[in-house]
């Protein structure tokens, strides 16, 4: 088909036209996928992208070029957001910034909400009082409780008029910037009810033991006594024999528990006769609450003491203990790992 030569010159001017805005947005569009699909050059250590509350796409990328030089690229960073619906469901929050993360990445990452979580190991044996410092000092948790009593904090958790002690699990426990020391405690505090729950539903037939809650006491003098997992059940074992015989349990980590800050790391004979709660050497039975946070071992052991006739152990000296049957055999036990320590 051939055109007037009147039109011929326009239609080629067009048609010129039509070439460049062609060419031109295809590099357009190659520039915004490699824009999307190139790491964004983050620091070999990678850094931290706080999106407050409120800040849209744009000040996403305002903020990304002022951390990191970034020109006005950026723009595309808004654009994608926008054509893939990911605008409206961004999630405030910190973010991890790898040296190898894209915009792509990034975006997806926010839009799903895909925080930093920040770590915090609950130990076990630990105190109550040795959570509430590590939670107070932990950089990334909101305090809400610092100067709470511990009977406010029992009841800030709905569990008023209860002992605080050992109901707290120890685990690694993971969460974002700005979690509160609360909703951290909820969440310990289920999961050791949940622990305990199952434990006394499969504990042993002739336990001397009448409730969950003692369960739980029990288990924490395990947890103190000794850090060998090995050797629970048989810690346990001497306690549940000692409860049947109507034994004073006379276990030591009770009675510095007992002593409360008047404990200076040295345990005395005075100690041993001086009456409280919780001096196992004066009261028979269990002391009236945990004495720490004890672990799964240790809750398994509790409710699984190993079958014997030990009724005593002693520290060797190695990190273990040495078990006797009769006070006769403990007396030597003792002269014999003394003397080897000293």
């Amino acid at each position: 088909m051939r055109f007037p030569a009147r039109l011929r010159l326009p239609l080629l001017v067009l048609a010129a036209l039509a070439l460049v805005v062609g060419a031109v947005l295809y590099g357009v569009h190659a520039d915004y996928r490699r824009f999307l699909d190139t790491p964004l050059d983050a620091p070999v250590g990678g850094l931290v992208l706080e999106v407050k509350p409120g800040m849209g796409v744009g000040a996403i990328a305002r903020e990304l070029r002022r951390q990191l030089s970034l020109s006005h690229s950026t723009f595309y960073l808004e654009i994608h957001a926008r054509l893939n619906g990911l605008a409206p469901r961004l999630k405030a929050g910190e973010y991890a910034l790898a040296p190898s993360t894209t915009p792509r990445d990034l975006l997806e990452r926010i839009a799903a909400g895909r925080v930093i979580q920040y770590p915090l190991t609950v130990v076990e044996g630990w105190t109550f009082q040795q959570l509430r410092q590590a939670l107070a000092a932990h950089p990334k948790i909101g305090q809400t409780l610092r100067d709470a009593s511990d009977a406010e904090i029992m009841a800030r958790l709905d569990r008023a008029g209860q002992h605080p002690e050992g109901w707290f699990f120890p685990d690694t426990y993971h969460f974002p910037a700005g979690f509160t020391d609360e909703a951290f405690l909820r969440r310990a505090l289920a999961a050791m009810e949940q622990r305990l729950t199952r434990a006394w539903s499969q504990r042993a037939a002739d336990l001397p033991l009448d409730t969950p809650y003692q369960a739980l006491i029990l288990a924490s003098i395990v947890e103190k006594e000794t850090g060998l997992a090995a050797e629970r059940p048989a810690i346990a074992g001497v306690f549940a024999r000692r409860l049947r015989e109507g034994m004073l349990l006379q276990t030591d980590p009770t009675v510095i528990y007992g002593l409360g800050a008047a404990f200076d790391g040295d345990l005395r004979r005075h100690d041993l006769v001086t009456d409280t709660p919780y001096n196992t050497y004066t009261r028979k039975g269990l002391p009236p609450t945990p004495i720490a946070l004890p672990g799964a071992d240790a809750l398994a052991a509790a409710v699984h003491p190993t079958d014997g006739d030990a009724l005593y152990f002693v520290a060797d000296g190695r990190g273990g203990h040495v078990f006797s049957k009769t006070l006769d055999e403990h007396n030597r036990a003792v002269r014999r790992h003394q003397l080897r320590e000293k």
